[in-house]
């Protein structure tokens, strides 16, 4: 893959690189257009595509918060249409990589030093090129390191970012303002978060030793010394990622262990810590020599607070979903049911939120489950394009905990699909007292 030998970070060479996005995906619906003249039937699938193609090629140039949402709305199948989510999901594993000099000009910022002179040896050719930085090799002492580079301008520029990916959003999404502000709200929090490597290291070390009784996982370990605001030094932990480890045609026994690893590791976090690694995706895990989940990056952490956790969790591990009442009292302290909705909305929304948690709870109220299950996503994909297409869910529903929880659970459920694993969900429930 080409590298990059800049990277646009002032609010004019950003906005400069959306406005020009913005004339290609015009060109794109003229282009469709012209032909749709002649063939009515043509359907919209070479649009998307071409509309997909340079979306990423921007978003991948520019990296940072505008990459990140890419790599997000690649892990919701009921968002975008198919060649959005092939695209986007490159970014869950590579984007174009910085140069050398560019590498060795960020070391020099943050430490004073060239890599050279603080490792025995490092590599200036990524191994992984994402969203927020890229990761080399390094070695020190005899022992092989991973070292995490944020790319330049990327704490900087996530507000003005988001600004810039709204108009984006409005066309792909069909959000509401309203309903988008509180998505882009909650995302550039938990962005800014994840610029801050100084943050995530005291976190990778916090978790990593909250959650190192769990079986079958694995952590790096962190050294603090060796990093900074923009650098991460970790241990290099050797593996496959899930769609190579996938590809050597594991055991049903081997997909269930780390499906169970990786069940335990985000419902303890959830249940024990109220606190849990949001950034569910397959980049951030590898299946270790020893047949183990090594967990490679803590950036993204969701609390969840009192007021969301007791609710949300009642629906899902108790009878609260049995007794209406109590069911919509909870969906009000959810803000899932509003003050102002009339006697019809309430019992609209009453019944297509039922609908949702009875869906998603399918998992803990059953000893076992088995991930490998046609009809569970199939109604889980059902519903999400159901109720995209109502013109009742345009407006802005539920608390700000959502965005995150949702991605969280859904993004561990097509985890656990693509290992089609069977897992014990009773060894980390909800406490609810």
């Amino acid at each position: 893959m080409k590298e990059q030998n800049s990277i646009p970070v002032s609010k004019t060479e950003r906005s400069a690189k959306f406005v020009k996005t913005g004339f290609q995906i015009g060109g794109n619906y003229l282009k469709h257009y012209s032909k749709k003249l002649f063939n009515p039937d043509l359907n919209r699938d070479e649009l998307n595509e071409d509309n997909a193609a340079d979306i990423y090629k921007s978003l991948s140039e520019l990296k940072g918060s505008a990459l990140k949402i890419a790599q997000m709305l690649s892990m919701d199948k009921n968002i975008l249409p198919k060649s959005y989510v092939d695209k986007f999901t490159q970014a869950q594993y590579n984007a174009p990589p910085l140069s050398g000099p560019l590498i060795v000009k960020t070391f020099t910022k943050n430490f004073g030093k060239t890599p050279e002179q603080i490792y025995d040896k490092f590599s200036l050719k990524s191994t992984n090129a994402a969203s927020i930085g890229q990761v080399h090799t390094a070695e020190l002492n005899g022992k092989k390191l991973a070292v995490k580079i944020q790319y330049p301008g990327v704490g900087d520029s996530i507000s003005s970012d988001l600004r810039l990916v709204k108009p984006f959003a409005f066309r792909l999404l069909g959000m509401s303002e309203k309903e988008l502000n509180v998505y882009v709200n909650e995302v550039e929090e938990r962005l800014l978060e994840e610029t801050d490597y100084i943050l995530e290291v005291k976190r990778s070390i916090a978790f990593s030793e909250a959650c190192k009784d769990i079986p079958n996982l694995r952590f790096p370990k962190y050294y603090p010394e060796l990093s900074g605001p923009r650098i991460i030094t970790m241990d290099w932990i050797e593996g496959l990622h899930l769609k190579e480890f996938l590809a050597t045609n594991p055991s049903q026994d081997l997909r269930n262990k780390i499906g169970q690893a990786l069940w335990d590791f985000y419902n303890y976090q959830q249940h024990e810590l109220r606190a849990v690694h949001a950034d569910p995706h397959p980049g951030n895990f590898m299946i270790t020599d020893d047949d183990k989940l090594g967990v490679i990056d803590f950036g993204c952490i969701k609390e969840l607070p009192d007021d969301f956790y007791y609710p949300f969790f009642s629906l899902i591990s108790s009878d609260v979903i049995l007794d209406k009442a109590k069911t919509i009292e909870a969906f009000r302290k959810l803000e899932m049911i509003q003050a102002g909705d009339s006697a019809k909305q309430i019992e609209f929304y009453y019944e297509m939120y039922f609908e949702m948690i009875k869906l998603f709870a399918m998992p803990y109220t059953s000893p076992v489950f088995n991930f490998d299950n046609p009809e569970f996503f199939g109604g889980l994909y059902n519903y999400g394009e159901k109720i995209a297409k109502m013109p009742e869910f345009k407006q802005a529903r539920g608390v700000k905990h959502f965005i995150y929880v949702n991605r969280t659970n859904y993004g561990l459920y097509t985890i656990l699909q693509d290992l089609k694993a069977v897992v014990n969900t009773q060894t980390y429930k909800p406490r609810l007292k």
